[in-house]
């Protein structure tokens, strides 16, 4: 896999996940419900894919670790309920950057865990990007009202970036398509199991509603957040984490053209740090 076809996939999958927080607030359902819904629809149209194959997926299955790929699937699960709860609380520049600070957490584990060393390049780059964060996110984290939102988008990093370390541990013995799909499906039944012990439905919304929820499996999940599952083959975490940090730059200006929340000094100032953190970790 050559590197321009590596940052070409993962680029395109970013900007499809930038549509995920925008495609979120649009949608009048309950957090849990919008991530059990994204998930479990994902699952659904991957079924075929890794049906079609089972023998091959079986003889795949049997060399894989059960532990790491069901601690994948109960972060996962965790990072989409708290970070999509959060988004209800705060707004979406701040939710989106600090969600994107996983790679502080990767980069502290990664080597621990991994045994995968950063060079002083991507040490920077990681720097950045936490620096960029809190720039962007600084005049929102001073509202009281905004303060659990906050807090929700941190646990939702972490538990991001405990997904992306079993992720690039599990991805280079397992296919794409087995990995996906037994790990979306594992979250999938978690959040449905959660939201329904809550006293939530998944009946009597509108078409319109079914539909967004199905484009946010269809674009963010399927095409963007399995972009980053994609490169975790090829790349180490920190790097495909600092990628990540490309989201809430493609979310910011999607809110201001779609949802009129226009990007302040502050988010350009951040913004531009980011960017040069990510410009780093791609070129470390």
């Amino acid at each position: 896999m050559t590197l321009p076809r590596l940052f070409a996939g993962l680029g395109t999958g970013i900007i499809v996940l930038s549509f995920a927080s925008i495609i979120i607030r649009l949608l009048p359902l309950p957090s849990l419900v919008i991530a059990a819904g994204r998930l479990g629809l994902a699952s659904v149209i991957l079924a075929p894919l890794f049906w079609f194959r089972v023998g091959r997926r079986i003889v795949e299955l049997r060399r894989v670790s059960w532990g790491l790929v069901l601690l994948s699937g109960i972060l996962l699960a965790a990072h989409f309920g708290l970070w999509i709860e959060s988004l209800q609380r705060t707004s979406v520049a701040s939710s989106v950057m600090l969600v994107a600070l996983n790679p502080i957490f990767v980069a502290v584990l990664a080597p621990l865990l991994l045994k995968e060393r950063l060079n002083w390049r991507l040490g920077l780059a990681v720097a950045l990007g936490a620096v960029g964060a809190v720039v962007i996110s600084l005049p929102r984290l001073q509202s009281p009202g905004s303060t659990l939102g906050n807090l929700l988008a941190v646990g939702g990093a972490v538990c991001a970036a405990g997904y992306l370390l079993a992720g690039r541990r599990i991805r280079p013995g397992l296919s794409l398509v087995s990995y996906i799909y037994i790990v979306y499906t594992i979250s999938a039944i978690m959040l449905i199991g959660v939201a329904l012990l809550t006293g939530e439905r998944f009946t009597g919304f509108r078409p319109q509603v079914y539909g967004l929820l199905l484009l946010l499996a269809v674009g963010p999940q399927l095409v963007g957040h399995t972009s980053l599952n994609w490169a975790l083959r090829y790349l180490k975490a920190p790097v495909v984490a600092m990628a990540v940090m490309g989201e809430p730059i493609g979310a910011t200006i999607l809110a201001w053209l779609i949802l009129g929340q226009g990007p302040t000094l502050w988010e350009v100032l951040g913004g531009a740090i980011v960017c040069t953190g990510i410009y780093l970790a791609a070129t470390s």
